[in-house]
């Protein structure tokens, strides 16, 4: 049977100001209905054999990869929270752990969540003949066919050819320069790094012991002190940190003499850039990608990304990317956007906000968006999904008055329970225990207006929370 493993882990700096760290590009519908995350689940489960998928995730991100499969109706085959990242190598392991606890033969498809790739059946052919050369042992990558001379991505170099199913890798190279990459597109042994691998859960344990025994031994203690937490499973946090932080690519496959490459043209993009997302998407007759209220004259090969509520327009430009959100907006040249991550290290550097959070946050209850903030004050828009409820809480710092827009809240202010209905409001003294309950079968939505000495979100103390934070 086939497990597909889904590595969630990443922040997707790059595709920053949409992407950011607490809603990373993989949960985003960059293309199509359907976020990468989604789209990656759904391909892996039409597969021959597919069983459900085993997520590997960080805390902060647990919910929405529950909501999402939720929202594709895919049931989890385990959702392993990472206390911290320590790379693909370690969180493979843990994965394959999780899968050998019930199934000693599990066979591993190891997917990063936030690949797009264009042509199923060209990926499923790929699989299908990896598994032979993995049930003969061997630890298979795919190779992506380069069809341009790509400085971005790591190549793999073939070997010997094994049978007609794929070939040994020789070696795997770094990102090279524009001269090395065109010299491997003419050479034709050369292919991208997909990051993508099909292997037994054993056999990579046991190359992993073979070649990065310190790492095994803390994924295993990690592995063997997690707790169950609702629907996901936590492991230990201090085990877990004491691996070595290390790539697959540098603690088993540059190592292994197993490895293996099935070579494949599926249509492959990480989109690892907004110059990547351009390149895949739909494009209008002057080579434009735009989405929302764009006007966009004169313009040529420009992605435009307009935000809900703003209209933006353009006049004789070309080349560009302007990517506009609520609180921050990119403007770019498209051969420039690889380095996106230098602003989002000035903005870390600078001890703001923005690569952090956007100014509409999701909870595992809803979401909020800050409407406006100011000294001594902030103004939320408060949407809470039917059946759910925020945290019995409490505040040192901070007073809370809440409107409700529509719906009917439920609403906790120390000894008292009542009803809150449309164009009803309430106060929350600064100190008071609180909670808001949505006991209805529609949404409520609430402006609430915080006012006090300090408005962070760590001026929370959690009493009681169904979901479990702290």
């Amino acid at each position: 049977m086939l497990h597909p493993v889904i590595l969630s882990g990443g922040s997707g700096s790059r595709l920053w100001p949409l992407s950011r760290q607490n809603l990373p590009k993989q949960f985003l519908a960059l293309v199509g209905e359907h976020s990468l995350y989604q789209e990656t689940v759904l391909r892996a489960s039409r597969l021959p054999g597919a069983q459900a998928p085993v997520t590997v995730c960080s805390d902060d991100h647990r919910f929405m990869v529950g909501e999402q499969l939720q929202g594709i109706g895919i049931p989890s085959g385990g959702i392993l929270l990472e206390p911290l990242a320590r790379n693909t190598a370690p969180a493979i392991a843990l994965a394959a752990l999780h899968l050998i606890a019930a199934s000693p033969e599990a066979m591993m498809l190891v997917l990063p969540a936030d690949h797009l790739i264009e042509d199923e059946a060209a990926f499923r052919d790929a699989v299908e003949r990896a598994l032979a050369l993995a049930e003969a042992g061997w630890l298979v990558t795919f190779g992506i066919q380069p069809d341009y001379p790509e400085t971005g991505y790591g190549y793999i170099a073939r070997g010997e050819a094994l049978g007609e199913d794929g070939f040994k890798v020789a070696r795997f190279v770094e990102k090279p320069d524009l001269a090395t990459a065109e010299a491997y597109l003419a050479d034709g042994g050369y292919a991208w790094n997909s990051g993508m691998f099909l292997f037994k859960a054993q056999r990579y344990l046991d190359e992993l012991a073979a070649h990065a025994p310190a790492m095994l031994d803390a994924v295993r203690k990690a592995h063997v002190a997690a707790r169950g937490d609702l629907d996901f499973i936590r492991v230990d946090a201090d085990a877990f940190a004491a691996s070595p932080n290390d790539s697959i690519d540098y603690a088993v496959m540059e190592k292994t003499a197993r490895a293996a490459v099935v070579p494949v043209s599926c249509g492959w993009s990480d989109i690892g850039s907004w110059s990547s997302l351009w390149s895949v998407a739909e494009r209008d007759g002057d080579g434009n990608r735009t989405e929302g209220d764009v006007i966009a004259v004169d313009t040529r090969d420009s992605l435009v990304r307009a935000s809900e509520r703003r209209l933006i327009a353009t006049l004789g430009v070309e080349d560009l990317v302007i990517v506009d959100t609520p609180d921050a907006t990119l403007v770019a040249r498209k051969d420039r956007v690889q380095d996106v991550k230098i602003i989002v290290d000035k903005l870390k550097q600078a001890g703001r906000q923005e690569h952090l959070f956007h100014r509409k946050v999701y909870r595992p209850w809803g979401s909020y968006d800050s409407i406006d903030m100011g000294e001594r004050f902030q103004v939320k828009r408060i949407v809470v999904n039917p059946g759910a409820a925020l945290s019995l809480q409490k505040h040192h710092k901070r007073a809370e008055h809440w409107i409700v827009v529509s719906g009917t809240a439920e609403v906790t202010c120390d000894d008292k329970v009542f009803d809150l209905h449309e164009n009803q409001s309430t106060y929350i003294p600064l100190g008071s225990v609180h909670r808001l309950r949505n006991t209805g079968d529609a949404p409520v939505e609430l402006i609430e207006v915080q006012s006090g000495s300090y408005l962070g979100e760590d001026d929370i103390v959690r009493l009681d929370d169904v979901y479990g934070r702290r």
